[in-house]
């Protein structure tokens, strides 16, 4: 199969909605990506002719073990460039993001493993999220939304769905709501408030609740 930039994008996008748990049906993707129904519907069918998506019972689309290997590898890519850009170069997440996309498809093997020895073989993108391959396993952790304020609490990463909104990356990257971050899980002053109450770096905020359910944090070791 002749391997397009679209292609790769669209296991990448299979990969990461199902590694957080979202049934994965062609509008869901369609909307994930920000495309038509009909380009997603022709790219699935070209992907599945190939080998690399097969439908489940329910319609949903599946990553068959060689589709499975080659959404690795690319995400695998992709977060290894975000920890280069911000590291080394100190891009912030939204430009590191943008530019992983770009540099993703033409990191050879031998680069690839050269940037892992470079960066000391990091196991977690900028957000937390987990290198493929890397052997590590996620942290417990739970949506901000579900900690009843006061607590203080750790971000542990941020789910791979915020990434597409640009703007809510620099967000949080400017606000200091990083990984391994403390933070501060308020509680409305009356119950007619929006917004979950966080105070982080001495501000206080008063986040979306999609956003605060896009944050996963620990609360502190009893011991």
């Amino acid at each position: 199969m002749p391997r397009t930039h679209g292609m790769e994008e669209y296991l990448e996008g299979i990969y990461v909605l199902q590694a957080e748990g979202v049934t994965v049906l062609s509008s869901v993707l369609a909307d994930y990506l920000g495309v038509s129904r009909p380009t997603v519907s022709q790219t699935i069918a070209r992907l599945t002719s190939a080998g690399y998506v097969r439908f489940g019972e329910g319609k949903e689309l599946l990553l068959t073990d060689r589709g499975l290997e080659l959404a690795e590898s690319i995400v695998r890519r992709h977060r290894l460039l975000e920890r280069w850009l911000t590291d080394e170069l100190g891009l912030d997440w939204a430009d590191a993001h943008v530019e992983a996309g770009r540099l993703e498809h033409a990191v050879s093997p031998l680069v690839e493993e050269r940037l892992m020895e470079r960066l000391g073989r990091p196991t977690t993108c900028p957000h937390g999220n987990i290198i493929p391959g890397s052997g590590a396993n996620l942290p417990p952790s739970q949506p901000l939304t579900e900690v009843k304020g006061p607590a203080e609490v750790k971000v542990v990463r941020i789910l791979e769905q915020a990434e597409e909104d640009l703007d809510l990356l620099r967000f949080l990257y400017r606000a200091g709501i990083v990984p391994g971050a403390a933070i501060r899980r308020g509680e409305a002053a009356s119950p007619y408030e929006a917004g979950v109450p966080v105070e982080v770096g001495g501000q206080r905020y008063a986040l979306d609740e999609e956003v605060a359910r896009r944050i996963l944090v620990a609360l502190p070791d009893p011991a």
